[in-house]
């Protein structure tokens, strides 16, 4: 018997089965069985269910003798399932990684529920993934399982079928089943929720719900959208049949169909104009039928109410016109209001630009806005240390003011101090573009960090590869660089790509890098409270695994399944994950920092790195700590974005080309062996030879104070001491 049944109905979803049955098969808990049921599909979606059949023993086909439809489809695919658990699976959608493991990992936390919910997101055509708005309802705080009475903010979520998994002997022993139609959904999720008497959720999304630009059957305009009323009753007949729910859930149900019935009546891809005013008809029928006398109607519900209550499709098509409009008006008056502040503000920039420049001045900004920290952040301690006479302010966002240093004034993007500080400040500091309508002054210095030593291609070495580029103004970029003064670097390789990549008349100043400072100032002290902030349990062997964007992706899904991994190690090692995606919880080994403000933070944390292709490695060499490369597809990235050498042949550690591969250089103790000790060593040597602690201070000493770099000597690199992680004592596998 398996763990999981997916059902899978098979209809004319040839251009995307491949990828819902390969997103299954894949799953890390192979304990499964893949009921593909072909409903008469009259394209090569039965062929290819029998391909996969033939070369996976787990996918068990089921032929149709007629078309009957998803949810019979669905029906005929319960028939066969022996299974534990039975997951509905549409055949054009897919689980995301991991997901079946997580689904597993939270059914056994819970006791076994009769319905775990999981989370999940629409995907587009696009590329775009948006992850359910209601994903808040799946919170795991609190007691679990329970009954929907004490959440019952479940059924705010979409009524679908496929985000739930369902303990078969529950559906058996209650009979479910689904009836035949298009909103076929609607008739099972309700009785199975109201009934079942142990829920749990899981927050972690497991599923991408696609989103066709064509070809979805609720997208389809036709009269077989009538087919909701028919569900719906089925829904209240259950109600009726049960008494002991229908006191509890009949308003609320009646509240979702009123709801339900109104957007399909104002969807204007699903109803055919001339039946519009029969279904209106029957929407009302329906509401008489089965409204709950005495049942509040909230105030923001009461014009759809009154619209099905009263079949008034012509008055709330005048409300819903008006509403319309004064929307528009709103728009247009807020876009009127915007366009003339925006003018104010320019005509107060060009006042400020005749102004007389502040010496004493200094700006500052880091990836657009996004906080404190990066090369800038590191420039802009060193001038309140090595230069006070000059006051510092940085640009950054609302959100991010609470973490800037004090002593350091706050400017909000587009207002008028801003532009006040771009048109006056003799120091501009920043780590991208500046603002495009920035007039650089004679006097300003315009001081350019960029960010990390750059492996993948950037500037003018990307039009050789316009994916990456996604439409980069080349020359705004060149009216841009034009502006800079000096460019920091922190190697050769790093000065020859930047003059190269970004031809113009600046200085390149090859200092080393100014964030990687904070490597060379950190004590064991800050490392131990750095560890227990993050939660890293003490003698464990923290791992940072800090991935790459992926150009040639449209979705950025994790690379490594890295719950498979800490299951292959010793139970010493813990994992801080800055994947981008929402993972299962791991427990105290799987600690997510994607959203954390500093990753040099987190690399003083770590005892060792895993990445890719991230400029993360040439400052984490810094630390003198095991680095190990996952190039797993390293032909597609290096096809897609391009890179300035080929790290597997130049790396800073071991190369793992595959997930095992991965496991067994952890398993084997390689990670901290003497070979990639060696290969750390010619890493840094070439990559690392300014970052001795003092590249801030270097910069600020030349550029502001007018001193000669060989005021501030480098250190040697076999004479620096980099701090230890608080555990590190010596190799250990």
């Amino acid at each position: 018997m398996p763990r999981f049944s997916v059902i899978v109905p098979v209809y004319k979803v040839q251009a995307y089965l491949h990828a819902c049955l390969e997103s299954v098969l894949e799953q890390s808990c192979s304990d499964l069985e893949v009921i593909a049921v072909d409903d008469c599909s009259p394209d090569a979606s039965g062929a290819i269910v029998e391909e996969f059949a033939a070369r996976d023993k787990r996918v068990r086909p089921v032929r149709l003798a007629e078309n009957v439809g998803l949810g019979r489809a669905r029906n005929a695919g319960l028939e066969h399932a022996t299974g534990d658990y039975v997951l509905f699976l549409d055949s054009d959608d897919t689980l995301t990684p991991g997901a079946l493991q997580a689904i597993a990992r939270r059914i056994d936390e819970t006791g076994g529920p009769d319905v775990l919910v999981y989370d999940y997101a629409r995907t587009y055509w696009t590329g775009e993934a948006v992850r359910n708005q209601y994903a808040d309802r799946l919170t795991q705080d609190g007691p679990a399982p329970f009954t929907l009475t004490e959440r019952p903010e479940l059924l705010q979520l979409l009524m679908i079928v496929s985000n739930k998994a369902y303990r078969r002997a529950f559906v058996e022993e209650q009979g479910f089943a689904f009836p035949p139609g298009y909103y076929e959904d609607t008739p099972w999720t309700y009785p199975v929720l109201m009934s079942a008497r142990t829920i749990a959720t899981l927050d972690r999304v497991c599923l991408h719900y696609r989103q066709r630009r064509r070809g979805n059957i609720l997208g389809t305009t036709s009269r077989d959208h009538f087919d909701i009323f028919d569900q719906y009753d089925r829904v209240f007949a259950f109600l009726d049949e049960h008494p002991e729910l229908s006191e509890a859930w009949r308003p609320l149900v009646f509240r979702k169909m009123v709801e339900h019935l109104v957007t399909v009546f104002t969807r204007p891809d699903r109803l055919p104009r001339d039946s519009r005013a029969a279904f209106l008809r029957r929407a009302r029928a329906h509401y008489r039928r089965h409204r709950v006398p005495g049942a509040p109607v909230a105030a923001r519900d009461r014009l759809r109410h009154g619209l099905v209550r009263l079949g008034a499709h012509r008055t709330y098509r005048t409300l819903a016109a008006a509403m319309r409009v004064t929307r528009r008006v709103r728009g247009f008056a807020r876009r009127l209001r915007r366009a003339l502040g925006d003018a104010a503000l320019q005509a107060h920039y060009r006042v400020q630009l005749r102004l007389p420049l502040r010496a004493d001045r200094a700006v500052f900004s880091s990836h657009g806005g996004r906080g404190h920290g990066c090369d800038p952040g590191a420039l802009e301690a060193a001038f309140r240390t090595h230069a006070p006479h000059i006051g510092t302010a940085w640009i950054a966002r609302p959100e991010h003011h609470p973490i800037l240093p004090p002593g350091t004034e706050a400017l909000c993007p587009g207002t008028a101090a801003y532009w006040t500080a771009l048109a006056r400040s003799k120091y501009l500091v920043s780590n991208t573009a500046l603002d495009h309508r920035l007039v650089k002054r004679p006097g300003q210095v315009v001081i350019q960090t960029r960010h990390g030593t750059p492996l993948k291609k950037t500037g003018l070495d990307l039009q050789e590869h316009p994916a990456a580029a996604r439409g980069q103004d080349f020359g705004r970029l060149l009216r841009d660089v034009d502006t800079w003064d000096y460019v920091l670097s922190a190697n050769r390789h790093s000065t020859l790509v930047w003059e190269r990549a970004f031809p113009s008349s600046y200085t390149t100043l090859e200092y080393g890098c100014p964030r990687n400072d904070a490597f060379h100032r950190a004590t064991s002290r800050d490392v131990a409270r750095i560890r227990d902030s993050l939660g890293i349990p003490k003698g464990a062997r923290a791992i940072l695994y800090a991935p790459t964007h992926r150009d040639y992706r449209r979705t950025q899904r994790s690379c490594l399944d890295l719950e498979r991994v800490l299951r292959q190690l010793r139970p010493d090692f813990v994992v801080l994950t800055r994947a981008r995606l929402p993972l299962a919880s791991g427990g105290a080994r799987l600690i997510d920092v994607s959203d954390h403000p500093s990753v040099e933070t987190l690399c003083l944390a770590a005892d060792a790195l895993v990445t890719d292709y991230s400029s993360l490695m040439f400052d984490y060499a810094n630390l003198d700590r095991p680095i190990v490369i996952h190039a797993g597809d390293w032909e597609a990235y290096e096809a897609a974005r391009g890179t300035y050498f080929d790290v597997r042949a130049s790396p800073p550690g071991a190369v793992a080309r595959s997930e095992d591969e991965l496991i067994d250089i952890f398993a084997t103790g390689h990670w901290c062996g003497s070979r990639s000790a060696q290969l750390r060593a010619a890493f840094r040597e070439r990559f690392c030879p300014y970052d001795d602690g003092r590249a801030a201070e270097r910069v600020v000493r030349h550029i502001v104070l007018g001193e000669e770099p060989r005021s501030v000597p480098v250190v040697p690199l076999r004479e620096r001491q980099p701090v230890l992680a608080v555990e590190q004592v010596g190799p250990r596998a």
